[in-house]
């Protein structure tokens, strides 16, 4: 049994997000990993960009619950113990009133991670509910997460306002009846400034990079299918690898052929923002499949620092990649075509990059997006 109920002590409402006196008071809670987890990951990162833009919206959002609900198994013992725990988490939060929010907000609700919190809370407390990156997955209403896809249904059920991201989740959200309550919030970051790009002559070696944590699944196919395509490339290269985890030396053992095929692979292991920041400033593209990617956060990243993007063709991939190459799915060839596409076009694909993230994909802009519709599920924007 996977059980996954990890809490830790939730600073009081505005103890870490200073709030301007017009900040409306808002409760954000993310079920599948609170901003202030200790692990790395695309979620935890989007949770705590989410609670960014809504500073920047006109919001002050407090972090109300690090109370996880996230069944890997599917497992009903599992799932009995955390909806138990979140009975408890309810009873707390209701008799705090939610620390004065006149707000609530979820970040990521889906069968494996449903929130089975926020609703009745904001229900008991008489105020708005909202989700950002709600997922409804049909065929698991069967199955040993049917109990968990039935709760996410009905917290989706009774949010006020859903923000949808990428294109894959839309058509079930819509195809529940849903429409009439969605809002399109494209996936964001904050852009920064993009410095110089430093990347290399079309003469040297092409340098390539991927960011990616190294675990079972997904992401161990992704490396898969890196390995497979840039066997075919033609021009030379050197692949930077920046991500650590429990399948390394998998992941060391699918490129050390390289050498023979004229590549080079320079592992760098798990680094900190900025020093990812200065190794993409350095590269000349990012090429990540992003098999099963469900926002492609790096491909965003890479983007915002003027590096184009190789991917293959996916629902996540044709959200976000606006400057690059999209590849079929699991064909090598493909792959190294589209890498090598992107080489030759690679300065004039550094600068659509760059401008696409400002325009479309910036912390900004999701603000703007936040405060203008919740803000219309709020009698008053003063607290």
């Amino acid at each position: 049994m996977t059980l996954m109920a990890e809490r830790a002590p939730v600073e009081p409402p505005g103890a870490t997000d200073p709030r301007g006196p017009d900040a409306v008071p808002l409760a954000f809670y993310a079920p599948m990993k609170s901003p202030d987890h200790p692990v790395p990951s695309g979620d935890r990162t989007i949770a705590r960009l989410t609670m960014d833009a809504l500073r920047s919206a006109g919001f002050g959002p407090s972090l109300v619950s690090t109370l996880r609900i996230f069944d890997r198994d599917g497992d009903l013992a599992t799932q009995a113990a955390l909806e138990e725990a979140a009975g408890q988490e309810i009873d707390r939060l209701i008799a705090s009133r939610a620390g004065g929010a006149k707000l609530w907000l979820t970040y990521h609700s889906h069968y494996k991670a449903p929130d089975l919190v926020g609703p009745a809370v904001a229900a008991a407390l008489e105020i708005p509910y909202a989700i950002v990156e709600p997922s409804l997955s049909p065929r698991r209403r069967e199955g040993p997460w049917a109990r968990f896809a039935a709760a996410n249904e009905r917290a989706i059920a009774a949010a006020d306002r859903l923000f949808w991201t990428t294109a894959r989740d839309r058509p079930a959200l819509e195809a529940a009846g849903h429409a009439a309550r969605m809002t399109h919030l494209p996936p964001f970051l904050e852009p920064g400034d993009a410095g110089q790009r430093l990347g290399t002559p079309a003469s040297t070696p092409l340098r390539v990079l991927t960011v990616a944590m190294m675990r079972p699944g997904d992401k161990l196919e992704s490396y898969r299918r890196l390995a497979r395509g840039l066997r075919r490339l033609e021009q030379p290269s050197v692949l930077t690898v920046i991500g650590d985890g429990p399948l390394r030396a998998e992941v060391e053992a699918l490129f050390a052929p390289f050498p023979r095929f004229g590549h080079q692979v320079v592992w760098l292991g798990a680094l900190e923002p900025p020093a990812v920041r200065r190794a993409m400033a350095e590269a000349d593209l990012l090429v990540w499949p992003g098999v099963g990617e469900g926002v492609g956060l790096v491909w965003l990243e890479a983007q915002a620092a003027g590096l184009p993007v190789v991917a293959e063709d996916g629902p996540a991939a044709r959200d976000v990649v606006r400057a690059g190459q999209l590849a079929a799915p699991g064909d090598p060839r493909a792959l190294a075509a589209a890498i090598a596409l992107a080489a030759h076009d690679r300065a004039a694909l550094s600068t659509a990059a760059r401008a696409a993230i400002l325009t479309d994909h910036s912390l900004e802009a999701a603000a703007a997006t936040l405060s203008s519709t919740l803000g219309a599920l709020l009698p008053s924007r003063v607290p």
